[in-house]
């Protein structure tokens, strides 16, 4: 299983280059930006990221069709390939109603209705021939001032739900799974997009073999917001959480005051990799014999990036 790093948004820009520095340094294989809503943007940071390194891929995880049109996501994505020489990777997602109603007035409806025409317009477009599409989400007849370096650039699917990952597995290079996607989820996946599809997903990681319980309880609280996010939903199901539980969790994220109360030891082995290194190893091999083959770690900003990358190196069984 390979290594890649996620760059926090709440990290300054100069401090976001420095990290993917120190992952490419580190053997990572890719570099993902975030962007939630309203933290730094996504592609001028990659820019900056793909004019110090070499080697590493530049992750986009994710955006949506919803804040940025297909054809902007097309121009944006052709830049970022020719400044990083070949080694920009588009993350897409559907976004969900929170950010795109409650946050930010835009309409949300049939998200994957949008995002399966948003890939196919993107996909067309970075051919750099003309465009001609009325669809039922958008109307574009238009095409790059240019052609890009590579006319198929990977776009991996940032998707959850059984329709998103039947559409994901007939369209994507890959999938870029949810934080707190455990051993069983990541299993019911592969059996559903095969074997070829690309399978990555964030990793909560926090270590400390002199201390595992104080690692641990830094994980509680990131595992209740999540696990609010999702709520009764096959990630959380297919792990083992009744509805009742997942309401609760649910209930507490809606409310500002995350349930960590309810997230006990059981649910951090299912969920995390927290605890000693051996428990870390355990939770990253499982994901491996699940059928994942990227662990992505998800940055924590209060914590030393390269403290992360090592213990994650080290976990995985390779040199510190």
């Amino acid at each position: 299983m390979r290594l890649a790093f996620s760059i926090s948004g709440h990290r300054t820009a100069g401090d976001a280059v420095r990290v993917a520095r120190a992952a490419e340094q580190a053997g990572c294989d890719t570099v993902w930006i975030t962007e939630d809503y309203c933290e730094r943007g996504a592609f001028a940071l990659a820019g900056a990221i793909a004019a110090v390194t070499g080697r590493v891929r530049i992750g986009i995880g994710v955006i949506n069709p919803w804040t940025r049109h297909p054809a902007l996501i097309a121009m944006e994505l052709a830049a970022l390939d020719e400044v990083s020489e070949g080694r920009a990777v588009l993350g897409l997602g559907a976004s969900n109603p929170r950010w795109m109603s409650d946050q930010l007035g835009i309409p949300f409806d049939r998200p994957i209705g949008r995002l399966t025409e948003s890939v196919e317009l993107v996909r067309a477009l970075m051919t750099g021939e003309p465009v001609r599409h009325h669809g039922e989400h958008f109307r574009v007849e238009a095409g790059l001032a240019f052609t890009p370096p590579r006319t198929r650039p990977p776009i991996v699917l940032g998707v959850k739900g059984p329709r998103a990952l039947a559409m994901a597995a007939e369209r994507a290079d890959g999938l870029l799974l949810s934080i707190l996607s455990s051993a069983p989820y990541v299993a019911s996946v592969r059996e559903r997009v095969g074997a070829e599809l690309e399978l990555s997903a964030y990793v909560g990681l926090s270590v400390d073999d002199a201390d595992p319980a104080a690692a641990r309880d830094r994980a509680r609280a990131g595992v209740a917001t999540y696990l609010g996010v999702h709520g009764d939903h096959e990630i959380t199901r297919i792990a083992g959480l009744d509805p009742e539980r997942c309401a609760a969790f649910r209930a507490g994220w809606r409310s500002g005051a995350p349930r960590t109360d309810l997230v006990d030891d059981a649910l951090l082995d299912v969920f995390t990799a927290a605890g000693t290194f051996g428990d870390a190893a355990r939770h990253l091999r499982g994901l491996a014999d699940a059928g994942l083959d990227v662990a992505v770690i998800r940055d924590a900003p209060e914590t030393d990036p390269t403290t992360l990358l090592r213990t994650a190196s080290v976990a995985l069984g390779r040199r510190a």
